[in-house]
């Protein structure tokens, strides 16, 4: 097997009473592009909560590059190189399409305000070469010629490749995009699949993504995990994972 870069080892989560990660255990290697797959409630957004830092596990570890998440808060695990989507949007949509990705991009820039007014041209450089990687990233996602335009104003389809530039601006290793597709059309759709292939590769990233367009999984990701109740239930190949009992009557609801 390639080498690793996430693990989960054994991961359970509680909220009170309700047990919603049950005895997680994946392994996802370098340079993949893994779907998480599962139904409604099945604790996949969970799962990315408990990765990305949003909440804290009740047992079990996750390791990044072999070092235990469990200490970090969310803002040091994107500094490690983990960074995601959300199921909900997440833009500054007063700003324009181009301070959407600078601000995401100087995130990741260690420079105080001292320095700033200490070094003002070196601080004028900085800020020129922000702008000029956050235009070539724009050009990478096809969002260049929007640049001025205010993010709010964007077709969803488009808000939803702005959120994942935002993303890959923190220079991540592992992408974690959540429900990347939800709310698009047909068309939209297939040029997202396009989209995730061409980052996947442009940028030499590790891609775990949550997704319900089953075609959308089964024609880009060659790794797919799926989950349950909280469970993991199988795992396997598009071809694998389309003939599992298991997988499908989880997603029907029956067992023929």
């Amino acid at each position: 097997m390639d080498k690793e870069i996430l693990r989960l080892e054994k991961v359970n989560k509680s909220f009170g009473g309700v047990h919603a990660v049950k005895d997680i255990s994946m392994t996802i290697a370098k340079g993949e592009l893994t779907a998480i797959i599962g139904p409604n409630g099945a604790g996949k957004t969970t799962i990315f909560n408990l990765i990305s830092g949003v909440y804290k596990v009740s047992s079990g570890d996750i390791f990044f590059n072999s070092k235990s998440l469990l200490r970090f808060r969310p803002d040091q695990i994107v500094g490690m190189g983990i960074s995601r989507t959300f199921q909900n949007l997440r833009l500054f949509n007063d700003a324009s399409v181009l301070e959407n990705v600078m601000t995401a991009m100087q995130q990741q820039q260690k420079y105080s305000f001292f320095e700033a007014v200490s070094h003002l041209g070196r601080w004028k450089n900085k800020e020129k070469a922000t702008k000029e990687r956050s235009m070539e990233l724009l050009d990478r996602v096809g969002l260049a010629d929007r640049y001025m335009q205010e993010a709010g104003t964007l077709p969803y389809g488009l808000q939803r490749r702005l959120e994942m530039a935002r993303a890959i601006a923190l220079e991540p290793e592992l992408l974690l995009l959540d429900e990347p597709a939800a709310g698009m059309n047909a068309e939209e759709i297939e040029q997202l699949n396009q989209l995730i292939l061409k980052i996947h590769s442009d940028f030499n990233l590790t891609i775990l993504l949550i997704e319900h367009h089953m075609e959308l999984v089964m024609k880009i990701c060659p790794h797919i995990i799926c989950v349950n109740f909280g469970a993991k239930i199988a795992e396997g190949t598009p071809n694998e994972i389309q003939n599992n009992k298991d997988v499908l009557v989880a997603y029907l609801g029956e067992d023929d």
